[in-house]
């Protein structure tokens, strides 16, 4: 199974105030996002993480070690070099295309206005906004905020199925 996510921000107190994550604390935080991650995804799985990782004081390695799955980063404007360069990231890039069920895919951290074969209904997939932006057609946030806190299969995007905490 393949899973999408982003602004996982873990080690990054400003998400409890600005994004008004219901935790009180950091700790309590990054549990809950780990749980949630590995309730869904399986060690053989693959997850797009789209950027916006991990605070820089935060170790990315151990992160991605606790989380299930192979991991690909989509780098983010919050991504250290630490996040970048760590290992564990099967791998490592600012975009991507992939074919995914008969879909093609377009995966950057951020929303696009037009992407790469929009005419032809192909899919922008992003993180960045928190879940603010008003999606277009065919455009969705994957982002923890916009996703129940928790990563999501494209099959779920399309059926409307988007989790909101």
């Amino acid at each position: 199974m393949i899973y999408f996510t982003g602004d996982t921000h873990f080690g990054d107190p400003r998400v409890l105030r600005i994004d008004r994550r219901p935790f009180r604390t950091m700790a309590e935080h990054d549990a809950a996002l780990i749980a949630n991650w590995n309730a869904v995804v399986g060690e053989e799985d693959e997850v797009w993480h789209l950027g916006d990782v991990i605070s820089k004081r935060g170790d990315c390695v151990q992160m991605l070690a606790a989380l299930h799955g192979h991991k690909h980063l989509i780098v983010g404007n919050n991504d250290p070099e630490t996040t970048i360069q760590a290992k564990g990231w099967s791998s490592v890039q600012a975009y991507a295309e992939m074919r995914l069920d008969g879909h093609h895919l377009i995966l950057c951290h951020y929303a696009f206005r037009t992407w790469n074969q929009m005419g032809k209904k192909s899919i922008d997939l992003h993180g960045h906004s928190h879940g603010r932006l008003k999606p277009m057609p065919r455009q969705f946030d994957v982002g923890v905020d916009a996703q129940g806190l928790r990563p999501v299969t494209l099959a779920d995007l399309l059926a409307g199925k988007s989790r909101t905490p």
